[in-house]
């Protein structure tokens, strides 16, 4: 299979709606991606990225806490009471895309200036490193 960089769609609030009601797993794995990176509101970009942090697939999961680390770079604000917990379970819950998790953690630490699991993170690339 071929990758080919696409630019992140902007969607504007009804799109977005729709797609959290009706929209395809494609369209899911790309929304908090977008949401973090366009949406201007800081805040419902975070509380969109949180609802899809509990989606099943965990494709959309780990997206969701990429779509925070984009939140955090592009608009410098998240509640940290709220984001730590689903960061620290999708940490603990998502093995296929760890990584994912782990790159989108040290984002939000290095752009928010937090430190958020850095002992796990630590603890697990340590065991990995020596795979």
């Amino acid at each position: 299979m071929e990758l080919k960089y696409k630019p992140l769609s902007e969607f504007d609030d009804i799109t977005i709606k729709q797609i959290l009601q009706f929209g395809t797993i494609e369209e899911m794995i790309i929304l908090p991606l977008s949401i973090g990176q366009h949406n201007p509101n800081w805040k419902y970009a975070q509380d969109i990225c949180v609802k899809l942090s509990n989606h099943d697939d965990e494709r959309v999961r780990a997206n969701a806490a990429l779509g925070l680390a984009y939140t955090a770079r592009t608009k410098g604000k998240l509640e940290k009471h709220i984001v730590k917990p689903v960061l620290l379970k999708l940490l603990n819950d998502c093995t296929e895309y760890r990584w994912r998790i782990i790159d989108a953690i040290e984002d939000i630490n290095l752009f928010m200036k937090w430190r958020i699991a850095e002992k796990a993170i630590e603890k697990y690339n340590t065991v990995h490193a020596d795979m």
